[in-house]
């Protein structure tokens, strides 16, 4: 019996990262052609023979939602096309931050994006640092949740950083920084936040002794940056002697390079799930992402245990 091939696509946003996916996979990315109307509609098509084979499409499905359209569209492209399998890979989930009905009369978006790419026709998922890990059972399909830390733990121990803390700038970050401390053998401090809507924090309270410390913040996406920017002040005026930020995502909204390049952080930290302006902040450094999802990416394709990337 012949081996399964693979093939991999990208939706047009993330292609440079799924370049890079591609070539520590050791394979180049397959060809669709875009066809766009005058009314702003796009059909993408597989410019190649999918069939009876494995299939990944590549796409962080970051606004705008013409991005999670075209990774929709692609999927049921690969399935009319016969594909034996298709996993989509998503550096990072978008509208994952919908994750409960915290209000009233409001939608759980990370459960409707996890139907409509069921309903496509995705027969598996591959994605990194969920903001929260029950998503995954908002999934009637497999679903690889991978962690950045893997990445992170590396560059952290690289700093060779004495009186290593790690801080989350929220309550909902504990577990999270606690797992990261417990491998790096570091103190935890939290910061806990009051916010009466979204993207401004209110007041925020430190929980824990950071003086004459080296501080990490961790956090699985950025957004305006407001909240870090503010739990570095609140760290730098506890006594800490430096404070820097890793997270998974950065979403990187608003004002947040300029919140960065003004604040107290010596650096921040970033994977390349969504593209970076690095330009425009001297105090952002990305890690890419590729080398990780290729590996689990060819694992999966080979049925080899991934269980060795899973470290937080």
């Amino acid at each position: 019996m012949a081996e399964q091939a693979s093939y991999l696509f990208s939706t047009r946003t993330s292609k440079v990262l799924a370049e890079k996916i591609a070539h520590f996979y050791g394979q180049e990315l397959g060809k669709i052609k875009v066809q766009e109307f005058s009314d702003g509609e796009f059909e993408p098509v597989l410019d190649e023979s999918v069939r009876g084979g494995r299939v990944f499409l590549i796409a962080s499905t970051f606004p705008p939602a013409d991005n999670l359209l075209e990774l929709l569209l692609m999927i049921d492209a690969a399935k009319r096309a016969s594909a034996k399998s298709i996993t989509v890979v998503l550096p990072y989930y978008g509208l994952a931050r919908q994750d409960r009905k915290d209000q009233p009369r409001a939608p759980i978006g990370a459960k409707l994006v996890a139907n409509l790419l069921t309903a496509a026709g995705a027969t598996r998922v591959m994605t990194m640092d969920l903001h929260a890990d029950q998503i995954q059972g908002f999934f009637e399909i497999p679903v690889d949740h991978l962690y950045a830390s893997t990445l992170f733990i590396d560059h952290i121990l690289s700093l060779n950083l004495e009186n290593l803390t790690i801080a989350s700038p929220d309550m909902g970050g504990a577990k999270r920084a606690k797992n990261y401390a417990s491998h790096l053998g570091a103190e935890v401090v939290i910061c806990y936040k009051e916010r009466k809507k979204a993207n401004v924090v209110d007041e925020m309270f430190l929980i824990g002794d950071v003086k004459d410390r080296n501080v990490i913040l961790i956090d699985d996406m950025i957004d305006t940056a407001g909240t870090l920017c503010k739990a570095a002040d609140i760290l730098m005026a506890n006594g800490a002697k430096s404070v820097r930020a890793m997270a998974s995502h950065g979403v990187l909204s608003g004002k947040a390079y300029e919140n960065i390049e003004k604040s107290a952080l010596l650096e921040v930290i970033v994977t390349d799930s969504i593209p970076i302006k690095t330009e425009l902040s001297s105090k952002i450094k990305v890690l890419s992402c590729a080398e990780l999802f290729a590996d689990v990416m060819r694992m999966v394709h080979e049925h080899k245990s991934i269980s060795e990337k899973f470290i937080i």
